[in-house]
């Protein structure tokens, strides 16, 4: 059996049968239940995972949005895994690192490339040493323009749950490599912005893979995935994140929509984790234009 296969089913079986037939107490610790967690008031510390590997273009949107329209009424801890070969994300790095934001707390994690391709590795490791209240478990495609951290720590203030998600973000039409927006130039500051006006709303129904902002008190408990080995295993190509079901089963909550403004999301025709050019590029390419559906999050 090949590992691919293999990997296939173990990801079928924690998918269809973790905490439906077999108990979740053989797969993690219990997540804290809604009376067990704090519930903080006042100035609230939020945290942001992301991932990057070859998505540098978008990255820069991230973090540009965070120089731009820094949190005023919160403290961020903005965490960052991304891998030494990723030149062009190395480059970001060491731009942004040596920006100094009052309300952020830069904390780039280089990884090796084969742990970062395993996303629920980072998401892990960030779970048990945060100290925030919340963590937003994000990719770096995601736009935090204005007022969009800040209503995020007002949604959550008080909140007694283990996860919540935002109830809309704005999204472009599926944009080609060679789109003016992906091929702007930085500004003084060394940053981009969006034109907000080229984005239409979506709504979003569940909390899935981006869209996951989980209480401090869950994610020290039971990290992400951490006791499930398939999840912790380093990989030699970017896994799809089958964990994230996985992970919302385990800690036992579905999520709870909160109002959030200011989330953008830039949406690329072409996936930076696949070799440009290959087979399975372009191949997932005219699959991803051919059933694109800009409003069904």
């Amino acid at each position: 059996m090949s590992s691919d296969v293999s990997i296939w089913l173990q990801n079928q079986f924690y998918n269809r049968l973790v905490g439906s037939v077999l108990p979740l107490s053989w797969f993690a610790p219990k997540a804290p239940r809604p009376d067990e967690l704090s519930a903080p008031e006042g100035r609230l510390s939020l945290q942001v995972v992301s991932h990057c590997w070859q998505y540098a273009h978008l990255s820069l949107f991230q973090l540009s949005s965070l120089v731009n329209h820094p949190p005023r009424h919160c403290d961020l801890t903005y965490t960052l895994f991304y891998a030494q070969e990723d030149i062009a994300m190395c480059k970001l790095v060491e731009h942004f690192s040596g920006l100094q934001i009052d309300t952020i707390a830069w904390n780039f994690q280089v990884m090796p490339k084969n742990e970062l391709f395993r996303r629920a590795i980072g998401r892990h490791r960030a779970s048990l040493s945060s100290q925030a209240h919340w963590i937003w478990f994000a990719d770096c495609d995601l736009i935090f323009h204005e007022g969009c951290l800040d209503s995020v720590a007002k949604a959550v203030t008080g909140q007694q749950t283990g996860l919540v998600f935002p109830d809309h973000e704005g999204i472009t039409d599926l944009l080609q490599p060679d789109h003016p927006m992906l091929n702007q130039s930085i500004d003084e500051q060394g940053t981009v912005d969006i034109d907000t006006s080229l984005f239409q709303r979506n709504n979003i129904t569940k909390a899935k893979g981006a869209f996951q902002i989980v209480h401090g008190d869950v994610a020290r408990a039971v990290g992400y995935c951490g006791s499930i080995k398939l999840y912790q295993q380093p990989s030699e190509r970017w896994r799809k994140t089958y964990e994230d079901t996985v992970f919302r089963r385990v800690i036992e909550y579905d999520g709870k929509p909160i109002k959030v403004s200011g989330l953008y999301r830039i949406r690329h025709a072409e996936k930076g984790r696949y070799a440009k050019n290959s087979s399975l590029s372009r191949i997932r390419g005219g699959i991803r234009q051919a059933t694109d559906k800009p409003h069904s999050e």
